[in-house]
């Protein structure tokens, strides 16, 4: 009987993990106002990418503008009473300085007459009396001294009232600053879901929400690893054959649903969960990828290949030489007397266009690639020899931890929207610029929210 032959091809590979993955932003975020009132106007495009910190909402200023102008004037009479009560601080000081002269020449005089009276030079009576004065000027200073201590607490009162006016306006300049609402974080906006002249809600609880925004680069792709895999990992790592992700970055090679010629966005491991899905018995893993020209859009399914082992040399045969015998998978060689040879054979994935043959071949046999129907083990055969070409695969054969300096490490800012104070210093510098500053013009709003303003 003719067959035709091939000798497998050994050669060093890595065996790359295929996951199905999806893309999902980095930061996501709900874009809602933090004051109620009526929304004025809304500055953006829909679907377009917006910049943190650019104005995409503005609400009716005017009721803040007004509170404004009332904090102010309430700051300024505060500081009013304040001048006034220090004021009387030191008019009360100099009171008590004149009660103290008074006093000591009230003790001068006293004791000139306590000579006076012993050498019978004066009159008990004026004696009395000069007794009666240093006496009365003893308790003028006490009350000199009363009338300081109650005017420096009518100074620490006004002081507490201008700190309360104070914030108050503080507060007020800040909820006309919360009237324009900015963007976040840079990303794509979506579809506005208030329109102009809606009444909105602000705050915490129950806020209108206006839009969302999601960022594009860099963008994550999860995926799902069942148990097998993961305890695959575990032991590759245990033997010091592959280093988890979960202490390196491991290069991984993504493709959408539409690229069949290979997986040409590549990317990088950045997370691993920390337990398996209780119902799913699946553990979530993250990769990252550079997405500069935003070709990636979250939501998007992809095929993800990561690294399954270490490189090795393996035994490539077509698929065409596996036979199945029920669970059983076998190929058939030709020994040096040229009969059939029935093998049983352990496979593993395609790589270069070939079945990897995990335990079975040495990769010296002459493996039957054409025939196998008229061949019987036993059967003398007469051989074709056909050479076994691999194709070239669109992942490379070796790999390596993606380098510190090369990691994509989304930089955490604080959000547009929010101005972080702190007596420490902090090493994130702050792209927050500093509050609204007034006065705000109201003839940025709409004319029909305008009083007396044409547009």
């Amino acid at each position: 009987m003719p067959v035709i032959v091939g000798t497998p091809v050994v050669m060093p590979i890595v065996e790359w993990d295929e996951f199905v993955g999806r893309f999902a932003p980095i930061e996501s975020v709900q874009v809602r106002a933090r004051v109620s009132g009526y929304l004025a106007t809304t500055d953006f495009i829909e679907g377009q990418l917006v910049k943190a910190g650019e104005i995409i909402a503005v609400i009716d200023q005017r009721p803040f503008l007004s509170e404004v102008a009332k904090s102010n004037a309430d700051l300024t009479s505060a500081e009013a009473q304040l001048s006034q009560a220090r004021a009387a601080v030191a008019q009360t000081e100099a009171e008590s300085k004149r009660a103290v002269v008074q006093r000591d020449l009230a003790k001068k005089q006293l004791d000139r007459n306590a000579l006076l009276i012993k050498e019978n030079a004066t009159s008990q009576q004026d004696f009395e009396i000069v007794e009666a004065q240093f006496e009365q000027s003893e308790a003028e200073i006490t009350v000199a001294k009363s009338r300081v201590d109650s005017a420096k607490a009518t100074v620490e009162a006004a002081e507490a009232t201008v700190k309360i006016a104070q914030a108050n306006l503080d507060l007020a300049k800040l909820n006309l600053q919360y009237t324009e609402v900015r963007a976040p974080i840079n990303g794509r906006i979506s579809s506005r879901l208030v329109t102009e002249g809606n009444l909105i809600t602000g705050g915490a609880n129950d806020a209108t929400l206006l839009t969302t925004i999601i960022s594009m680069d860099p963008i994550h792709c999860y995926f799902d690893a069942d148990e097998q895999t993961y305890l695959k990992y575990l032991k590759l790592s245990r033997e010091g054959k592959r280093k988890s992700s979960r202490e390196v970055r491991n290069p991984v090679y993504v493709a959408l649903a539409n690229e069949h010629d290979g997986f040409p966005h590549e990317g990088q491991m950045d997370f691993v969960e920390t337990q398996l899905d209780d119902e799913t018995g699946t553990i979530r893993g993250r990769a990252i990828l550079s997405n500069a020209n935003f070709e990636l859009t979250p939501g998007l399914f992809a095929r993800l290949r990561l690294p399954g082992g270490p490189r090795h040399e393996a035994i490539l045969v077509p698929d065409k030489a596996i036979g199945t015998d029920q669970a059983e998978k076998f190929v058939l060689t030709v020994d040096k007397d040229d009969r059939i040879v029935r093998k049983l054979v352990t496979l593993g994935p395609i790589s270069h266009g070939l079945r990897i043959v995990r335990s079975g071949l040495t990769g010296t046999e002459r493996v039957v690639l054409a025939g196998q129907q008229r061949a019987r083990p036993g059967t003398q055969v007469a051989v074709t020899v056909e050479e076994i070409t691999p194709v070239e695969e669109a992942l490379p054969d070796d790999y390596e931890p993606v380098p510190p300096e090369k990691w994509l490490t989304p930089k955490r800012l604080p959000a547009s929207n929010v101005k972080i104070e702190s007596p420490v210093e902090s090493p994130v510098e702050s792209p927050v610029e500093s509050p609204v500053e007034l006065p705000v013009e109201p003839s940025r709003l709409p004319v029909s929210q305008q009083t007396g303003v044409k547009e």
